[in-house]
């Protein structure tokens, strides 16, 4: 058995739709982080029947933009003398960049590596995105987002 202790200040990032935790942790770059981080895999939920969960120990300042497109119903628990203090709903941002790759082959981004990949909603409804250069829509809703997202 796999003891995860509680988190006296941090971040416990919950409700990621199992599968979903590992390309959170890519884009917060947490592999390289000098703190603790704590990730459980396909756990037993209720509400999804498996979830995973990422807890980020000594930590509350992470941009956590990302998430809206990746996992838009996980919960942001923000954690302080072991209590939680404060609960986010992640949102979908409206502009990202270098997240989403626009996929036209006569995209700039395409033809030049160093060009970044920007995007603008444009519905939020449907999780659409617009490429800023090429004007290519892409949308975040499914379970292709391996192959629309950069890293």
């Amino acid at each position: 058995m796999v003891v995860i202790n509680s988190i006296e200040k941090g971040i416990v990032i919950d409700h990621i739709k199992a599968g979903n935790g590992a390309k959170i942790l890519n884009y917060l770059n947490i592999d390289t982080a000098k703190y603790s981080v704590a990730f459980l895999m396909n756990a037993s939920s209720n509400q999804f029947g498996k979830k995973d969960v990422i807890k980020i120990d000594k930590v509350t300042d992470i941009d956590l933009a990302v998430l809206g497109l990746i996992n838009p119903d996980c919960t942001v628990n923000i954690i302080e003398d072991h209590v939680i203090v404060k609960k986010i709903k992640p949102t979908l941002p409206e502009t990202v960049s270098n997240v989403i790759k626009c996929k036209n082959p006569r995209c700039v981004t395409s033809v030049e590596a160093n060009a970044p990949h920007i995007f603008h909603l444009i519905n939020p409804e449907t999780r659409e995105y617009q490429c800023e250069y090429c004007d290519d829509i892409v949308s975040m809703k499914g379970d292709n987002l391996d192959a629309i997202l950069r890293k």
